[in-house]
């Protein structure tokens, strides 16, 4: 079983990438919407909660660890692999290596929350790989609360995503990493604001690629494929609205099931 954990719900999109990509492998899936957004708590804050909800997945029967939450991967990957002994992904580098593979003028634009675009993790990841790169990062606050509440069709989210990406689009990015998983559920906006000639880079997706590129390397995680009892999802806090952006996330029913960390 693969367990995945996001300060909120927007790591079901990440979810969703994994469930496309290995539809035979159950998931488990826990939301910290009690204590989102990390993206504004301190480092010890962010690795202690990713500690807690790691484990709290590997007490429902995951196997492996996905780290759906970019504050998250940006801290607190490496404390995991030290406390825990099963694979462990994040969404910074397969979301890098993907940026790096596209694009064309080596200028990258990184939207993320503030702790993940204070944390310089891309930007430093991006250097080691590519150093004639160019980064344009921006820190956008407001739109992890914006999907929490469902306001993806509201004007107020327009023009808030527009003032966010307006200053990258002026600097000429080519290649925008989403560096949040809940930003794709205002991709659609956010490809309108960054313009036709920008290829999107989604993490969640990027990090799904990876992880299947191990299960099928893997005899022993191929074998697990369609043994699990289905798909759980789990939140620490929890609302009427959560359970519908979870929906319109999976397209399909979801119970979330309430518990406290």
């Amino acid at each position: 079983m693969i367990g995945i954990f996001d300060s909120g719900i927007g790591g079901l999109t990440t979810c969703r990438a994994l469930k496309q990509a290995l539809p035979g492998h159950d998931m488990v899936y826990f939301g910290d919407t009690a204590r989102t957004p990390y993206g504004s708590k301190s480092r010890e804050a962010v690795v202690r909660y990713s500690l807690e909800n790691s484990r709290f997945l590997l007490d429902m029967g995951a196997e492996m660890i996905v780290v759906g939450c970019n504050t998250a991967s940006s801290v607190a990957p490496e404390a995991i692999r030290q406390a825990f002994d099963v694979p462990v992904f994040e969404v910074v580098h397969p979301a890098v290596e993907e940026a790096l593979a596209v694009t064309k003028k080596g200028q990258i634009g990184v939207i993320g929350t503030r702790g993940t675009i204070d944390s310089g993790v891309y930007e430093t990841r991006i250097k080691e790989l590519l150093p004639s790169a160019t980064v344009h990062s921006n820190a956008c606050p407001l739109l992890v609360p914006l999907v929490e509440e469902g306001w993806f069709h509201r004007p107020e989210t327009r023009r808030i995503v527009k003032s966010y990406i307006h200053p990258l689009r002026e600097r000429q990015i080519d290649t925008l990493i989403l560096g949040c998983t809940h930003y794709p559920m205002l991709e659609s906006i956010i490809r309108e604001k960054a313009g036709r000639r920008v290829t999107i880079i989604n993490s969640g997706v990027a990090v799904a690629r990876q992880v299947k590129a191990y299960v099928e390397s893997h005899a022993e995680w191929r074998e697990k494929g369609g043994q699990g009892s289905g798909d759980r999802f789990y939140v620490s806090d929890y609302t009427p609205q959560f359970r519908s952006i979870a929906e319109s996330i999976l397209k399909q029913k979801v119970d979330l099931q309430r518990v406290q960390q």
